[in-house]
C-alpha cells in the first residue's frame, strides 16, 4: 500500500512547479548512494547534483539520502520511491525511445552474460540457438558469474546480463525472477535399483556423484537433511560441474540429484525420478544494471530470454501431465 501511495504521491506532484531532471536525479541518488558517481553518471558536477537533491527534500518533505560512513543511506521514504519512480520515468523514456525499434533481424550486437555452468546449459544454449534463426547478428559471450564483482562488471558494460538467484542479486541493481527449479534424481536408463517409489533407505546406499561448487567436498545441504531422517549417503565421487554429472551416470551405476532443467532433454537417454525425500529447490532470476535497461537490443535479448523460459515451462508441464 505504501508503494501505491507515494507512486500517487510522484504522478500527483505539480509537474510545472517540478524539473523532471529532479527525479532522474533522485532515481540515480537512490542507485548509486554516492554524490560523486551520481555526478559522474549524470554528467553534472557534484555542487549541482548537492544542490538538487536539497531541492528534491524541500519537494518531498524528507531528507531522503542521509550522509554514512561509506556514500549515503537511503530513507524509508526513499526506498518507498525508488519503484514507482523508475515505473514513472521508464514510462517517459519509452515514450522518447519507441521510434527507435530494434530490428533483430539487420542487427548487430554482442551481448555478454554470465551465469553458472549449468544455466549455459540450461538456458543459454538453447538461447543462442533460437537467436541464431531469429536474430544472426546477436553474437554472445559467456562468462562465469562472480557475484561478489558482478555489479562493478555491469558497471563498466564488461556484463550485460546475469542468470542467478534473485535474491543474491546487489540491490542496486534490476532484477526479474524467471522460474523455480526443483531437483531429479537421476540414473542410466535400467538402472537395477533406481525406481519410481524408492524408499530414502534405498536411496541413501546407491552410489551417488554430488556437485562441489568450492571443489572437493563430498557433503551438500542434502546431507544435513539426511541426517535428520537418521540416514548418511554413500557418496563416491565429487564433481566440479554439472555438466559433467549426467554422462558420467548414463554410463555407470552412479546416480545424482540434479536441476530438472539440466536433463530435460535427456529423458530418453536416463531414468529420470522424483526424490524419495524433499529436498529445497532454488529461484532463477535475470539480473542487469541501470545503464543497460533502456537499450533496445539489450531489452530485447532479454524479453527473448523470457520468453524461452516461459516455453520451457509450458513444455515441461506438458510432459509431467501428459
Amino acid at each position: 500500500m505504501k508503494s501505491q501511495k507515494y507512486s500517487s504521491t510522484i504522478h500527483s506532484m505539480d509537474t510545472k512547479r517540478l524539473d523532471l531532471n529532479l527525479l532522474v536525479t533522485l532515481e540515480t541518488l537512490l542507485i548509486e548512494r554516492n554524490v560523486t558517481k551520481a555526478a559522474a553518471r549524470l554528467h553534472l558536477s557534484q555542487p549541482a547534483v548537492s544542490a538538487q537533491l536539497n531541492r528534491l527534500r524541500h519537494e518531498f518533505d524528507d531528507q531522503l539520502l542521509i550522509p554514512a560512513q561509506r556514500g549515503m543511506t537511503p530513507t524509508a521514504k526513499a526506498m518507498e520511491l525508488l519503484d514507482p519512480l523508475r515505473q514513472a520515468l521508464d514510462q517517459v523514456r519509452a515514450t522518447l525511445t519507441s521510434h527507435r525499434n530494434f530490428d533483430p533481424a539487420k542487427a548487430r550486437l554482442t551481448f555478454v552474460i554470465a551465469c553458472t555452468d549449468y544455466l549455459q546449459a540450461a538456458v543459454i544454449q538453447p538461447l543462442v540457438l533460437a537467436l541464431r534463426t531469429r536474430a544472426p547478428g546477436v553474437r554472445v559471450a559467456i562468462r562465469n558469474l562472480d557475484i561478489s564483482q558482478l555489479e562493478a562488471q555491469m558497471a563498466r558494460g564488461d556484463v550485460d546480463l546475469a542468470l542467478m538467484t534473485p535474491q543474491a542479486a546487489p540491490p542496486g541493481l534490476r532484477a526479474r525472477h524467471l522460474f523455480d527449479e526443483r531437483y531429479v534424481l537421476i540414473g542410466r536408463r535400467n538402472h537395477p535399483r533406481l525406481r519410481e517409489g524408492i524408499t530414502v533407505a534405498e536411496f541413501a546406499k546407491l552410489e551417488q556423484v554430488i556437485v562441489s561448487v568450492d571443489g572437493g567436498g563430498f557433503a551438500t545441504p542434502v546431507d544435513s537433511a539426511l541426517a535428520a531422517l537418521g540416514y548418511e549417503r554413500n557418496v563416491v565421487l565429487s564433481a566440479a560441474s554439472f555438466l559433467l554429472v549426467p554422462e558420467i551416470v548414463s554410463h555407470s551405476d552412479f546416480v545424482a540429484l540434479v536441476p530438472e532443467r539440466l536433463v530435460g532433454d535427456r529423458a530418453d537417454k536416463l531414468e529420470i525420478i522424483a526424490c524419495p525425500f524433499p529436498v529445497e529447490g532454488f529461484a532463477v532470476g535475470m539480473v542487469w544494471h541501470e545503464r543497460g535497461h533502456g537499450h533496445s537490443g539489450q531489452r530485447w535479448v532479454r524479453d527473448a530470454v523470457v520468453s524461452l523460459v516461459a516455453h520451457q515451462s509450458s513444455s515441461r508441464m506438458r510432459n509431467r501431465h501428459g
